[in-house]
Protein backbone atom coordinates (compact mmCIF):
# COMPACT_ATOMS: atom_id res chain seq x y z
CA UNK A 1 0.00 0.00 0.00
CA UNK A 2 1.35 3.48 -1.25
CA UNK A 3 1.66 6.23 1.84
CA UNK A 4 0.15 9.13 1.81
CA UNK A 5 3.26 11.17 1.78
CA UNK A 6 4.84 8.83 -1.08
CA UNK A 7 2.23 9.63 -3.22
CA UNK A 8 1.98 12.99 -2.48
CA UNK A 9 5.78 13.21 -3.14
CA UNK A 10 5.35 11.30 -6.22
CA UNK A 11 2.51 13.91 -7.59
CA UNK A 12 4.79 17.18 -6.99
CA UNK A 13 8.05 15.61 -8.85
CA UNK A 14 5.54 15.05 -11.91
CA UNK A 15 4.00 18.34 -11.27
CA UNK A 16 7.29 19.79 -11.41
CA UNK A 17 8.92 18.02 -13.93
CA UNK A 18 6.15 19.12 -16.32
CA UNK A 19 7.17 22.62 -15.44
CA UNK A 20 10.66 21.97 -15.73
CA UNK A 21 10.12 20.47 -19.46
CA UNK A 22 8.52 23.61 -20.75
CA UNK A 23 10.66 26.25 -19.24
CA UNK A 24 11.94 28.70 -21.41
CA UNK A 25 14.61 31.31 -20.08
CA UNK A 26 14.80 34.98 -22.35
CA UNK A 27 18.14 37.44 -22.68
CA UNK A 28 17.73 40.48 -23.94
CA UNK A 29 20.52 41.90 -25.93
CA UNK A 30 20.03 45.69 -26.25
CA UNK A 31 22.70 47.88 -26.68
CA UNK A 32 23.94 49.32 -23.25
CA UNK A 33 24.29 53.21 -25.03
CA UNK A 34 23.67 55.23 -27.88
CA UNK A 35 21.26 55.43 -30.66
CA UNK A 36 18.25 53.07 -30.72
CA UNK A 37 15.53 52.04 -33.09
CA UNK A 38 12.62 50.15 -31.71
CA UNK A 39 13.19 47.62 -33.57
CA UNK A 40 16.49 46.83 -31.67
CA UNK A 41 14.21 46.41 -28.53
CA UNK A 42 13.72 42.72 -29.86
CA UNK A 43 17.14 41.45 -30.17
CA UNK A 44 16.38 38.33 -27.40
CA UNK A 45 17.75 35.01 -27.38
CA UNK A 46 15.17 32.17 -25.70
CA UNK A 47 16.13 28.92 -24.55
CA UNK A 48 13.89 26.07 -24.39
CA UNK A 49 14.97 22.93 -22.21
CA UNK A 50 11.12 21.00 -23.52
CA UNK A 51 12.00 17.64 -25.51
CA UNK A 52 8.82 18.63 -26.95
CA UNK A 53 7.89 22.26 -29.25
CA UNK A 54 6.60 24.85 -27.29
CA UNK A 55 4.57 27.96 -28.19
CA UNK A 56 5.68 31.11 -26.33
CA UNK A 57 4.61 35.19 -26.41
CA UNK A 58 6.79 37.61 -25.49
CA UNK A 59 5.70 41.06 -23.77
CA UNK A 60 8.11 44.01 -23.29
CA UNK A 61 7.74 46.94 -20.88
CA UNK A 62 9.68 49.65 -21.21
CA UNK A 63 10.38 52.32 -18.73
CA UNK A 64 11.95 55.36 -18.00
CA UNK A 65 14.38 54.90 -15.45
CA UNK A 66 14.39 58.40 -14.15
CA UNK A 67 10.78 58.76 -13.79
CA UNK A 68 9.82 55.12 -13.46
CA UNK A 69 6.99 55.97 -15.60
CA UNK A 70 5.80 53.24 -18.05
CA UNK A 71 6.77 54.44 -21.71
CA UNK A 72 5.02 51.77 -23.87
CA UNK A 73 4.30 48.50 -23.96
CA UNK A 74 4.92 45.51 -26.69
CA UNK A 75 3.55 41.55 -27.44
CA UNK A 76 4.76 39.48 -30.20
CA UNK A 77 2.97 36.80 -32.21
CA UNK A 78 2.95 33.15 -31.37
CA UNK A 79 6.71 32.09 -31.49
CA UNK A 80 7.12 28.30 -32.19
CA UNK A 81 10.36 26.70 -30.49
CA UNK A 82 12.08 23.59 -30.59
CA UNK A 83 14.62 22.89 -27.75
CA UNK A 84 17.74 24.45 -27.73
CA UNK A 85 18.51 28.36 -28.35
CA UNK A 86 17.12 30.82 -30.81
CA UNK A 87 18.62 34.04 -31.61
CA UNK A 88 15.36 36.55 -32.78
CA UNK A 89 14.74 39.88 -33.63
CA UNK A 90 11.50 41.79 -34.50
CA UNK A 91 11.12 40.44 -37.66
CA UNK A 92 11.15 36.80 -36.21
CA UNK A 93 8.57 38.08 -33.72
CA UNK A 94 6.38 40.86 -36.08
CA UNK A 95 3.72 41.49 -35.95
CA UNK A 96 4.14 43.23 -32.65
CA UNK A 97 1.00 45.11 -31.00
CA UNK A 98 2.30 48.16 -29.26
CA UNK A 99 0.83 50.39 -26.47
CA UNK A 100 2.23 53.85 -26.43
CA UNK A 101 1.88 55.53 -22.60
CA UNK A 102 3.41 58.31 -23.41
CA UNK A 103 4.12 60.70 -25.85
CA UNK A 104 6.76 58.68 -27.93
CA UNK A 105 8.12 61.22 -30.80
CA UNK A 106 8.10 58.26 -33.18
CA UNK A 107 5.67 55.36 -33.58
CA UNK A 108 6.84 53.90 -36.26
CA UNK A 109 7.98 50.07 -36.40
CA UNK A 110 11.60 51.10 -37.13
CA UNK A 111 11.60 54.46 -35.54
CA UNK A 112 14.01 56.40 -33.10
CA UNK A 113 13.33 55.87 -29.71
CA UNK A 114 13.70 59.73 -27.61
CA UNK A 115 16.87 59.92 -25.67
CA UNK A 116 17.00 59.42 -22.00
CA UNK A 117 18.01 56.53 -19.96
CA UNK A 118 15.68 53.27 -19.62
CA UNK A 119 14.81 50.23 -18.12
CA UNK A 120 13.85 47.04 -20.56
CA UNK A 121 11.78 44.54 -19.36
CA UNK A 122 10.77 41.08 -21.32
CA UNK A 123 8.71 38.45 -19.78
CA UNK A 124 7.99 34.81 -22.00
CA UNK A 125 4.23 33.60 -21.45
CA UNK A 126 3.78 29.39 -22.64
CA UNK A 127 1.01 28.96 -24.65
CA UNK A 128 0.74 24.83 -24.47
CA UNK A 129 -0.51 22.98 -22.00
CA UNK A 130 0.30 25.79 -19.29
CA UNK A 131 -1.54 28.50 -21.65
CA UNK A 132 -0.59 32.02 -20.22
CA UNK A 133 1.62 30.65 -17.91
CA UNK A 134 5.10 32.90 -17.15
CA UNK A 135 8.00 31.31 -17.82
CA UNK A 136 10.60 33.83 -17.37
CA UNK A 137 11.86 37.87 -17.12
CA UNK A 138 14.74 39.54 -17.41
CA UNK A 139 15.45 43.22 -17.38
CA UNK A 140 18.46 45.31 -19.09
CA UNK A 141 18.80 48.97 -18.49
CA UNK A 142 20.43 51.07 -21.43
CA UNK A 143 20.25 54.73 -22.79
CA UNK A 144 19.96 56.69 -25.57
CA UNK A 145 22.06 59.99 -26.61
CA UNK A 146 23.03 61.64 -29.32
CA UNK A 147 25.71 60.80 -31.71
CA UNK A 148 26.54 64.61 -31.61
CA UNK A 149 25.61 66.85 -29.11
CA UNK A 150 24.24 70.53 -29.76
CA UNK A 151 27.09 72.55 -31.51
CA UNK A 152 27.97 76.54 -30.37
CA UNK A 153 28.48 78.62 -33.78
CA UNK A 154 28.05 82.46 -33.01
CA UNK A 155 29.77 84.39 -31.19
CA UNK A 156 32.62 82.37 -31.78
CA UNK A 157 35.09 80.79 -28.94
CA UNK A 158 37.37 83.85 -27.66
CA UNK A 159 36.43 86.37 -30.19
CA UNK A 160 35.98 89.97 -29.33
CA UNK A 161 32.76 91.70 -30.33
CA UNK A 162 31.41 94.80 -31.59
CA UNK A 163 27.86 95.41 -29.87
CA UNK A 164 26.54 95.25 -26.50
CA UNK A 165 23.53 92.83 -27.70
CA UNK A 166 25.18 90.13 -29.17
CA UNK A 167 23.18 87.28 -30.85
CA UNK A 168 23.93 83.50 -30.29
CA UNK A 169 23.45 80.48 -32.75
CA UNK A 170 23.88 76.77 -32.41
CA UNK A 171 23.36 74.09 -34.56
CA UNK A 172 20.72 71.16 -32.75
CA UNK A 173 22.04 67.99 -31.54
CA UNK A 174 22.24 64.60 -34.13
CA UNK A 175 20.28 62.71 -34.78
CA UNK A 176 17.21 65.20 -34.06
CA UNK A 177 14.49 62.82 -35.03
CA UNK A 178 15.36 60.70 -31.50
CA UNK A 179 13.69 64.22 -29.42
CA UNK A 180 9.88 64.09 -28.83
CA UNK A 181 10.14 67.65 -27.69
CA UNK A 182 13.59 69.39 -28.37
CA UNK A 183 14.40 72.66 -26.59
CA UNK A 184 17.16 74.56 -25.74
CA UNK A 185 18.62 76.04 -22.58
CA UNK A 186 21.26 78.93 -23.13
CA UNK A 187 23.10 80.44 -20.12
CA UNK A 188 25.38 83.58 -20.25
CA UNK A 189 28.28 84.14 -17.09
CA UNK A 190 30.49 86.19 -16.29
CA UNK A 191 34.06 84.58 -15.60
CA UNK A 192 35.71 85.81 -12.17
CA UNK A 193 39.61 86.10 -12.17
CA UNK A 194 41.14 82.70 -11.34
CA UNK A 195 38.11 80.14 -12.62
CA UNK A 196 37.92 78.62 -15.88
CA UNK A 197 35.13 79.01 -18.22
CA UNK A 198 33.13 75.64 -17.45
CA UNK A 199 33.52 76.45 -13.29
CA UNK A 200 31.84 79.66 -14.30
CA UNK A 201 28.87 78.42 -16.01
CA UNK A 202 28.46 75.82 -13.03
CA UNK A 203 29.29 78.02 -10.23
CA UNK A 204 28.03 81.79 -11.01
CA UNK A 205 24.72 82.99 -10.80
CA UNK A 206 24.13 83.77 -15.07
CA UNK A 207 23.72 87.09 -16.16
CA UNK A 208 21.42 85.86 -18.75
CA UNK A 209 19.39 82.94 -18.66
CA UNK A 210 16.42 81.60 -21.31
CA UNK A 211 15.26 78.56 -19.94
CA UNK A 212 13.45 77.35 -22.47
CA UNK A 213 13.40 77.97 -26.20
CA UNK A 214 12.93 75.33 -29.49
CA UNK A 215 14.59 78.66 -31.65
CA UNK A 216 18.14 77.88 -32.72
CA UNK A 217 19.08 81.31 -31.89
CA UNK A 218 18.22 84.10 -29.28
CA UNK A 219 19.55 87.88 -29.27
CA UNK A 220 20.65 89.01 -25.64
CA UNK A 221 17.71 91.32 -24.56
CA UNK A 222 17.82 95.09 -24.87
CA UNK A 223 16.38 95.53 -21.42
CA UNK A 224 18.70 93.04 -20.12
CA UNK A 225 21.61 94.23 -17.20
CA UNK A 226 24.22 95.95 -20.16
CA UNK A 227 27.19 93.52 -21.11
CA UNK A 228 30.91 95.19 -19.76
CA UNK A 229 33.84 95.74 -21.29
CA UNK A 230 36.01 95.09 -19.24
CA UNK A 231 34.55 91.29 -18.48
CA UNK A 232 34.86 87.65 -19.71
CA UNK A 233 31.77 86.18 -20.50
CA UNK A 234 31.33 82.27 -21.06
CA UNK A 235 27.77 81.02 -22.73
CA UNK A 236 26.78 77.31 -23.43
CA UNK A 237 23.60 75.66 -24.36
CA UNK A 238 22.14 72.79 -23.07
CA UNK A 239 19.60 70.04 -25.47
CA UNK A 240 16.53 68.68 -23.67
CA UNK A 241 13.44 66.56 -24.49
CA UNK A 242 10.76 68.11 -22.47
CA UNK A 243 12.17 69.14 -19.21
CA UNK A 244 14.65 66.13 -19.31
CA UNK A 245 18.53 66.58 -19.98
CA UNK A 246 19.98 65.23 -23.34
CA UNK A 247 23.09 67.11 -24.34
CA UNK A 248 24.91 69.81 -23.93
CA UNK A 249 27.58 71.97 -26.21
CA UNK A 250 30.68 73.02 -25.32
CA UNK A 251 31.32 76.50 -23.03
CA UNK A 252 32.56 79.12 -25.11
CA UNK A 253 33.74 82.75 -24.11
CA UNK A 254 33.92 86.15 -25.74
CA UNK A 255 34.65 89.37 -24.69
CA UNK A 256 33.27 93.33 -25.58
CA UNK A 257 35.75 95.51 -27.92
CA UNK A 258 36.74 97.88 -25.71
CA UNK A 259 36.16 101.18 -27.88
CA UNK A 260 32.38 100.33 -28.58
CA UNK A 261 30.73 103.48 -27.90
CA UNK A 262 27.39 102.66 -25.65
CA UNK A 263 24.12 104.52 -26.38
CA UNK A 264 23.09 106.54 -23.79
CA UNK A 265 19.99 105.41 -22.43
CA UNK A 266 17.05 107.14 -22.90
CA UNK A 267 14.44 107.97 -20.42
CA UNK A 268 11.95 107.55 -23.48
CA UNK A 269 12.85 104.22 -23.96
CA UNK A 270 9.62 101.77 -23.30
CA UNK A 271 9.89 98.10 -22.60
CA UNK A 272 7.49 95.83 -23.25
CA UNK A 273 5.41 93.72 -20.86
CA UNK A 274 5.24 90.22 -21.22
CA UNK A 275 2.58 87.46 -20.28
CA UNK A 276 5.55 85.02 -19.61
CA UNK A 277 8.57 85.73 -17.73
CA UNK A 278 11.73 84.94 -19.80
CA UNK A 279 15.43 85.13 -18.73
CA UNK A 280 15.06 88.91 -19.89
CA UNK A 281 15.73 91.30 -16.97
CA UNK A 282 15.77 95.26 -17.31
CA UNK A 283 17.81 97.90 -15.57
CA UNK A 284 15.89 100.69 -14.04
CA UNK A 285 17.37 103.87 -12.67
CA UNK A 286 14.32 106.01 -11.86
CA UNK A 287 11.47 106.07 -13.85
CA UNK A 288 9.70 102.71 -15.13
CA UNK A 289 9.15 103.21 -18.52
CA UNK A 290 6.41 100.36 -20.25
CA UNK A 291 4.53 99.50 -23.52
CA UNK A 292 1.46 97.83 -22.14
CA UNK A 293 -1.00 96.44 -25.32
CA UNK A 294 -4.33 96.38 -24.31
CA UNK A 295 -5.82 93.54 -26.15
CA UNK A 296 -8.81 93.79 -24.29
CA UNK A 297 -10.51 96.95 -24.69
CA UNK A 298 -10.13 97.51 -20.94
CA UNK A 299 -10.94 101.25 -19.76
CA UNK A 300 -8.20 100.64 -16.52
CA UNK A 301 -5.84 97.67 -15.66
CA UNK A 302 -4.72 96.85 -12.35
CA UNK A 303 -1.12 96.98 -11.14
CA UNK A 304 1.40 95.86 -8.35
CA UNK A 305 5.08 96.72 -7.89
CA UNK A 306 6.32 94.02 -5.53
CA UNK A 307 10.34 93.41 -4.32
CA UNK A 308 10.98 89.60 -5.05
CA UNK A 309 14.43 89.68 -2.65
CA UNK A 310 11.53 90.61 0.26
CA UNK A 311 9.59 87.77 0.18
CA UNK A 312 7.62 89.32 -2.74
CA UNK A 313 6.20 91.90 -0.45
CA UNK A 314 4.01 94.34 -2.20
CA UNK A 315 5.36 98.22 -2.21
CA UNK A 316 2.33 99.29 -4.17
CA UNK A 317 -0.52 98.79 -6.34
CA UNK A 318 -3.72 100.80 -7.97
CA UNK A 319 -5.09 101.53 -11.26
CA UNK A 320 -4.26 102.81 -14.70
CA UNK A 321 -6.07 103.91 -17.20
CA UNK A 322 -5.60 102.74 -20.68
CA UNK A 323 -6.65 102.43 -24.07
CA UNK A 324 -7.57 99.99 -26.65
CA UNK A 325 -4.00 98.82 -27.83
CA UNK A 326 -0.50 99.67 -27.11
CA UNK A 327 -0.16 101.95 -24.12
CA UNK A 328 3.21 103.71 -23.17
CA UNK A 329 3.05 104.20 -19.44
CA UNK A 330 5.68 106.12 -17.12
CA UNK A 331 5.21 105.26 -13.67
CA UNK A 332 8.05 107.26 -11.23
CA UNK A 333 9.62 104.93 -8.86
CA UNK A 334 12.19 106.78 -7.23
CA UNK A 335 10.93 109.78 -5.41
CA UNK A 336 7.55 107.51 -4.29
CA UNK A 337 9.10 104.35 -2.54
CA UNK A 338 12.45 103.30 -0.99
CA UNK A 339 13.90 100.74 -3.64
CA UNK A 340 17.20 99.41 -2.84
CA UNK A 341 20.51 99.40 -5.05
CA UNK A 342 20.71 96.51 -6.85
CA UNK A 343 17.54 94.33 -5.65
CA UNK A 344 15.26 92.81 -7.92
CA UNK A 345 11.64 93.87 -8.58
CA UNK A 346 8.47 92.84 -10.42
CA UNK A 347 5.92 95.16 -11.90
CA UNK A 348 3.47 93.48 -13.28
CA UNK A 349 -0.76 94.44 -15.02
CA UNK A 350 -3.49 92.17 -14.21
CA UNK A 351 -6.55 92.85 -17.11
CA UNK A 352 -10.12 92.26 -16.73
CA UNK A 353 -9.24 88.43 -18.22
CA UNK A 354 -7.15 87.68 -14.83
CA UNK A 355 -4.07 87.78 -17.21
CA UNK A 356 -0.61 89.33 -16.42
CA UNK A 357 1.61 91.47 -17.84
CA UNK A 358 4.72 91.88 -16.38
CA UNK A 359 8.82 92.95 -16.17
CA UNK A 360 11.27 91.89 -13.98
CA UNK A 361 13.60 94.88 -13.12
CA UNK A 362 17.08 95.43 -10.54
CA UNK A 363 17.48 98.92 -9.04
CA UNK A 364 20.05 101.05 -9.50
CA UNK A 365 20.63 104.59 -8.03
Amino acid sequence: MISNKFLFSSLLSLALGGHVAAQVNITAQVPPEGVLMKAQLWNVALISVSEAPVSVTVMMRLIDSKTSQPVLTGVTRNIALTKGTRQLKAADVSPIQYEYLTAVGDRTPNGLLPAGTYQACYSVFIQNSHNGDLMSEDCVPFSVSPVGPPLLNTPTDQSIIETYNPQFSWLPPSPVSIFGDLNYELLLTEVRSGQSSVEAVQQNLPVYHLPSTKNLFTNYPSSAMSLDTGKLYAWTVIAKNGNTFAAQTEVWTFKLKSDIVKQEKQENTYIQLKKDLDGSVAAITGTVHFNYTNAVNDNEVFYELMALESGNSILTSGQLKVIPGDNMISLDIKRKWDLQNGKSYLLRVKNSRNEYFQVKFIYSK
